[in-house]
């Protein structure tokens, strides 16, 4: 086949026209008309195709039928963007079908990997995810055999359709071969993660992030959302290393977006609004990290009461020196994204916080101004005007971050003022919030309010007696914490009653829990409350023998219920044995009088 014809230019013209149209042209099309371009390309699409037909005769086979599986292939994906899934599908299946004999020459390597990827993508829109996964898993097989039999670097599918001097480079063709490459990793990732294979997921989306980094293939809010989202994976592993990594990387390059000419940068108020949204969502991946990091050293370090344990601290001070020097490069190689222009600003951003377990108050302070500053800007966005939900569960962070940190706090005054300021932040929220729309959240800040009310309690107490004796200002305030840690406790109980105001038979298992932990608070909160009155001090024994009484009755009556409150249930049977011979004294004492 003469290919320098003039039906051939003119084939080549209408072939480059119809790729243009469906690019670059379709972006335009009215909102009445979205696939106007598509279709017009499809026009010229089949144009070529019958002028290929009329030229088979006398021509080289085997060239013909990779044209024609270009042009199946460009059918198959104009029919698959303009929603006609079953054409779209008849003709990438032409298009393997021809290649097929020929799939790892490198003339066809790269339409055929394409190919598969669109019929994978295909296949998962139809939510046909295990079929997907054949045709995206074959793809990337086809890849790694080609690499290793061939590895230099393919033929791109539109230059079937260019003349010699139009030809690419070797270095385009090998950015244009790795790029479907890595289209094909990232939909795996996506395949895995709805087939819930969570760890493979993760990572084929680090090796798609690297990959798209490395040949700048990538648009920043994008690339920086999906890296953050990967650091949430990483956090629940306990990876936090890994996790920093991410996150510092999401925001080195998120902060490219607007700078880099893209698809994203339209400088209209929605895309500025979107960008101001996408940079509060990083900024609380980084509240996350900062909790979760926190949390888990607390839970290395505390013995049996909650308390800082100094002896598992000083040895967790001694191991991490060694292990510092052992592992950090090692692990560092495994995770580090991107080229060598990013590297110094990834690492900048992440000497700004820790990935180690923090061991004392200074260590975890750092981290907690880090998560603070985050909080700050992820409120900037997430108003409680607008974004009601998302501004509670932010300030909720914000006040897990003080409550971890009170536990590094050795002076027990300052740990109190930094419950305050819970307190201060979570009361507000809780006064204007409807329970009837937001019954889930109501209880969430019910409950905590309660728990850390109580938490002041306990420690103005341990303060009291560490001074030989409470003085009537301290028992008042005792008493007053006292009050309402009860008054927020039932708050959040008479929130599970039906309509009747009567308390269910049978508790939800969601709810199970924090009920009974409830009801053993409020009876412990009774016997706490400090008076000069016999006889009140009697109705507190006697309200709080009932409310250990319940716990234990609903056991009795729900065996399950048992193993979600052993230490609860095991401290009430303690209190109901105690309290009756504790009153029977304080009735004698006040004799005639009750």
């Amino acid at each position: 086949m003469a290919a320098a014809g003039g039906w051939w230019a003119a084939a080549c013209d209408k072939f480059r026209s119809a790729r243009t149209l469906s690019a670059v042209e379709s972006r335009k099309d009215p909102e009445s008309e979205p696939y106007r371009s598509k279709y017009s390309a499809r026009a010229l699409l089949q144009e070529v195709k019958q002028q290929l037909s009329a030229a088979e005769e006398g021509g080289e086979a085997r060239l013909l039928a990779v044209r024609r599986a270009v042009l199946e292939y460009e059918l198959g994906v104009n029919h698959t963007d303009t929603e006609e899934l079953s054409a779209g599908e008849e003709h990438l299946q032409r298009c393997t079908q021809l290649l097929q004999p020929h799939r790892l020459s490198p003339d066809c390597v790269s339409l055929y990997i394409q190919a598969q990827n669109n019929l994978g993508i295909l296949w998962s829109e139809r939510d046909e995810i295990k079929t997907a996964q054949t045709y995206l898993e074959s793809a990337e097989a086809l890849y790694n055999q080609y690499m290793k039999e061939d590895g230099n670097p393919p033929l791109d599918p539109s230059e079937h359709f260019m003349s010699e001097e139009e030809k690419l480079t070797d270095q385009e063709r090998s950015k244009r071969f790795e790029k479907a490459y890595t289209h094909t990793l990232y939909y795996l990732a996506q395949i895995y993660q709805h087939l819930e294979m969570t760890e493979k997921a993760a990572q084929y989306c680090h090796t798609t992030l690297k990959r798209q980094l490395e040949y700048c293939g990538y648009y920043p809010v994008e690339w920086a959302l999906n890296a953050a989202t990967l650091s949430q994976y990483y956090l629940s592993k306990q990876c936090f290393m890994e996790s920093r990594h991410c996150l510092a990387a999401a925001s080195v390059i998120f902060s490219q977006a607007g700078q880099v000419p893209s698809a994203e940068d339209n400088e209209n108020e929605q895309d500025q609004q979107d960008l101001r949204q996408r940079k509060a969502e990083i900024a609380r991946c980084w509240i996350k990290y900062c909790l979760n990091l926190l949390q888990s050293a607390r839970k290395l370090l505390e013995d049996d009461i909650g308390e800082m344990d100094s002896f598992r601290q000083m040895q967790l001070k001694a191991q991490r020196k060694k292990e510092e020097d052992e592992n950090e490069n090692d692990r560092k190689k495994a995770v580090l994204f991107g080229t060598s222009d990013i590297c110094d600003s990834v690492l900048a951003m992440e000497e700004k916080v820790s990935s180690v377990y923090p061991l004392d108050f200074q260590e975890a302070r750092e981290i907690f101004l880090v998560g603070q500053n985050y909080v700050q800007e992820a409120k900037e966005f997430f108003q409680v005007d607008g974004y009601v939900t998302d501004h509670i569960e932010i300030v909720q962070d914000h006040s897990a971050l003080f409550k971890v940190l009170a536990f590094f706090e050795e002076d027990y005054e300052r740990r109190c003022k930094m419950h305050k300021r819970r307190i201060d932040m979570l009361e507000p929220i809780y006064a204007d919030l409807n329970p009837q729309y937001y019954l889930l959240i109501s209880r969430q800040l019910q409950f905590e309010l309660a728990e850390t009310y109580y938490e002041m309690m306990d420690l103005k107490v341990t303060i009291g007696n560490r001074l030989e004796g409470l003085d009537s200002h301290t028992i008042k305030k005792v008493n007053s914490l006292a009050q309402l840690a009860i008054k927020y406790y039932e708050l959040f109980l008479d929130s599970l009653r039906d309509p009747d105001k009567v308390f269910p038979e049978e508790l939800d298992e969601d709810v199970l829990r924090p009920a009974m932990v409830a009801k053993f608070h409020i009876a412990r909160l009774y016997s706490k409350l400090i008076t000069s009155d016999s006889k009140k001090q009697l109705e507190n024994m006697q309200t709080s023998l009932e409310y250990y009484t319940f716990l234990i009755d609903y056991c009795e009556k729900h065996p399950d219920a048992v193993r979600v409150v052993e230490t609860e249930l095991e401290l009430s049977k303690e209190m109901v044995g105690l309290l009756p011979t504790r009153m029977e004294r304080l009735r004698a004492k006040l004799g005639p009088f009750v």
